[in-house]
C-alpha cells in the first residue's frame, strides 16, 4: 500500500499486528484522531504509544481515525457519510472525548476537516454537552496552541504520557458538565483550556495583554508536562500501511543536548533524557521476535551512551538497524561499521548552512572537515548514498551561503570518491527557516517567498552540474504558511476557517481574508513584544533568549 491508493477501513485493520479491541460498557470513549492520512499517522511513534497508554486503562477504550484518503473523501461527500473510527466503525460524534495529536502545525486545516466530516460543530462555543469534548496535544501545539483556540476545549502542553491519566481523573468526576470540567482541569499542571482566557491587542495590532478570565482558577502561567521516567517506547502496532512498514520503532532519548537556535526540540522536550538501556533492550527483542528491522529514533542517536552496544545486540542476534539521521560528528569508524553491518545504504545527515559562519550563526557546531571525516568514514565500510538536509532563508543568510551549499556537495562528492571508490546518490533536501516559538530566532521574519524560490532554482541549476546529485525542496508558499499557524494568535482562526470554507484553497483564503497574514508573517518582532504563547511556561528565560538572538544577527552577520 501506498498513500496514492485508498483502502477500506476493514482492510486496514486486517494487515494490521497489535490492534487493540475494547468492549464499550461502562468505559470512558475516546477517539484518537492524527489530523492526516492513516500513512501519515501510524509513521508517528508517539501518537502509537499514546494509544497503548490509554488502552491500558481498564476504564478507558480507545479507538483510532484520521483524515480520509482524498478518494475516500469523495465517497464520503457524495454519500454523506459521517467519519468513523477505524476499530468500531462508529461516529466520531458518539466517542465522550475526541483526542488530537498534532506535531505539525500544517495539519492545523485538517483538525476542521475532520470535524466537519464528524458533524461536530467547529467552533468551542457551538458545542453543547451532546458533543464530544475535543482536546488536543502534541509539539505544534505545546509551542503555540492559539490559532486552535476557537476549535479546541482542552490542550496538554508538553509531554501528555501522564497528563492524560490526571485529567481522565477529573473528567469522571465533572460528569457532563462541561464547564466544571474545564474549571477543575486548567488546574492541572499542562492542561490550557482557551475559553478561559482573553486577549486584547494595541492599535498596532499587537498582543497587548492575554489574561485569564476573572473569577476563574486558570492560572496565569500554564507550566508544561514532561517525564522524568522514559519507559514505553516501542511500536503499539505493527502495519504494511506506513512509511515504515518493515519496522519495529524505538525511541532511544527525547530532546536535545544541543542548542541549535532554530530548533524547538531543545525547548519543549528539555531536559534531555535517556532511555535505560534493559528497556530498549527488551523493546529491541520484541521487534526482532516479530521478524522486524529496528528503527532508532531520537533527535541526538549519537549522543545515546549505549548506542554502540545496541546496535551491536540487534546485529548480533540476526537483526538490522535502522537510523533516522546522525550528526556528522557522531559518525565514528565503528558506527559506520555497524551502519553497514545492517545493509543501511543511504545516511542521513544535517549540515543545515553551507557556510561554517552560517552554521555558527545557527549553534550548530559542525565543521567542514568534521562532514567530510563522516562521508570517508561511511564510504570506505560502502555507505555510499546520502541525505543532506539544509535550510535557507536563515537569519544574515547571504548570496556566499547559498553557493556553499552546492559548494560543500562538490566537496563531499570528492571525498566520496577518494581512492577510486565508486560513488552513490547525494540528495540534497532543502526546507525554508520557518521561525519557532521559544527559541532565539522567534523573533526573526520568514524570508520572501520569491527569494526563496530564486535561492532553491539557483540550488537545482547548481546541483544539476554534480554527478548523481539531485535537489528536494519544500515549497516556500508552505512555508509561509507554517509560519503564520507558528507565530499567529488565536485571530489566525478567522484564516482557517476561510481555509475550510474554500475546500482548502491557501491562495483564495489568504487573499479575501480581512486579517493581514504578512503581519505574522514578514514582521520582525520587538524585543518587548507580548508573543501569544508567553503564558505557557517551558522553564526558558525570555531576555535570555532575546540575548542569544542578538548575538547571533550581530557577532556573526
Amino acid at each position: 500500500m501506498t498513500q496514492r491508493i485508498a483502502i477500506s477501513r476493514r482492510d486496514l485493520l486486517a494487515q494490521e499486528q497489535g490492534t487493540i479491541i475494547k468492549e464499550w460498557g461502562g468505559k470512558i470513549p475516546i477517539c484518537l484522531v492524527f489530523p492526516n492520512t492513516y500513512y501519515v499517522g501510524m509513521s508517528n511513534l508517539g501518537f502509537q504509544v499514546l494509544y497503548r497508554i490509554l488502552n491500558s486503562l481498564p476504564e478507558v477504550v480507545c479507538e483510532r481515525a484520521f483524515l480520509p484518503h482524498a478518494l475516500n473523501r469523495r465517497e464520503h461527500t457524495m454519500n454523506n457519510q459521517h467519519l468513523v473510527s477505524l476499530e468500531s466503525g462508529r461516529p466520531l460524534a458518539h466517542f465522550q472525548i475526541v483526542a488530537f495529536s498534532i506535531p505539525f502545525e500544517n495539519d492545523y486545516p485538517n483538525l476542521l476537516t475532520i470535524l466537519q466530516r464528524a458533524r461536530i460543530p467547529l467552533k468551542s462555543l457551538e458545542r453543547n454537552s451532546r458533543d464530544p469534548l475535543i482536546v488536543a496535544g502534541g509539539a505544534a501545539v505545546s509551542l503555540n496552541p492559539e490559532p486552535l483556540a476557537s476549535f479546541v476545549d482542552l490542550f496538554f502542553i508538553g509531554e501528555g504520557e501522564e497528563a492524560v491519566i490526571d485529567f481522565l481523573r477529573v473528567f469522571q468526576e465533572a460528569g457532563n458538565n462541561k464547564t466544571a470540567l474545564l474549571i477543575e482541569a486548567c488546574r492541572l499542571a499542562g492542561v490550557y483550556c482557551p475559553s478561559l482566557y482573553e486577549a486584547s491587542y494595541n492599535e498596532e495590532g499587537r498582543l497587548r495583554e492575554f489574561q485569564p478570565l476573572k473569577n476563574s482558577a486558570a492560572p496565569q502561567q500554564v507550566k508544561r508536562q514532561w517525564l522524568k521516567d522514559l519507559v514505553t517506547s516501542g511500536s503499539a502496532i505493527l502495519t504494511q500501511g506506513t512509511e515504515f512498514k518493515e519496522m519495529f520503532l524505538m525511541e532511544l532519548s527525547r530532546g536535545c543536548p544541543r542548542k541549535c537556535r532554530f530548533c524547538a526540540v531543545r525547548t519543549i522536550y528539555s531536559p534531555f533524557r535517556n532511555r535505560r538501556m534493559d528497556n530498549l533492550l527488551q523493546e529491541s527483542d520484541l521487534g526482532l521476535a516479530q521478524g522486524k528491522r529496528i528503527g532508532l529514533v531520537g533527535s541526538a542517536l549519537g549522543d545515546y551512551p549505549g548506542f554502540n552496544d545496541l546496535c551491536r545486540h540487534i546485529i548480533n542476534k540476526g537483526g538490522t538497524v535502522s537510523v533516522s539521521s546522525l550528526r556528522a560528528d557522531a559518525i565514528t569508524e565503528e558506527r559506520a561499521e555497524l551502519l553497514a553491518a545492517s545493509r543501511q545504504r543511504t545516511v542521513t545527515m544535517a549540515p543545515e548552512a553551507g557556510t561554517e559562519r552560517l552554521r555558527a550563526v545557527v549553534a550548530k557546531g559542525l565543521t567542514d572537515e568534521e562532514i567530510f571525516d563522516a562521508v570517508e568514514r561511511l564510504a570506505r565500510h560502502g555507505i555510499r548514498n546520502l541525505k543532506l538536509y539544509f535550510i535557507i532563508g536563515l537569519p544574515t543568510e547571504t548570496g556566499e551561503d547559498i553557493e556553499g551549499i552546492i559548494t560543500l556537495a562538490k566537496r563531499i562528492r570528492h571525498h566520496m570518491a577518494k581512492g577510486g571508490r565508486r560513488i552513490g546518490d547525494i540528495t540534497l533536501s532543502i526546507a525554508p527557516f520557518v521561525p519557532k516559538a521559544w527559541t532565539p530566532f522567534q523573533w526573526h521574519p520568514f524570508a520572501d517567498v520569491k527569494d526563496l524560490k530564486k535561492k532553491i532554482a539557483a540550488l537545482k541549476k547548481g546541483a544539476a552540474k554534480i554527478p548523481r546529485c539531485r535537489v528536494l525542496h519544500d515549497l516556500p508558499k508552505w512555508g509561509y504558511v507554517q509560519t503564520l499557524l507558528s507565530m499567529g494568535d488565536r485571530r489566525v482562526a478567522e484564516i482557517l476557517l476561510r481555509v475550510q470554507e474554500t475546500n482548502g484553497d491557501w491562495a483564495a483564503a489568504l487573499r479575501n481574508s480581512y486579517i493581514n497574514p504578512d503581519f505574522w508573517v514578514y514582521r520582525e518582532k520587538k524585543e518587548d513584544e507580548v508573543f501569544p504563547w508567553a503564558f505557557i511556561d517551558h522553564g526558558m528565560n525570555k531576555d535570555n533568549l532575546w540575548k542569544e538572538y542578538q548575538k547571533a544577527v550581530k557577532c556573526h552577520g
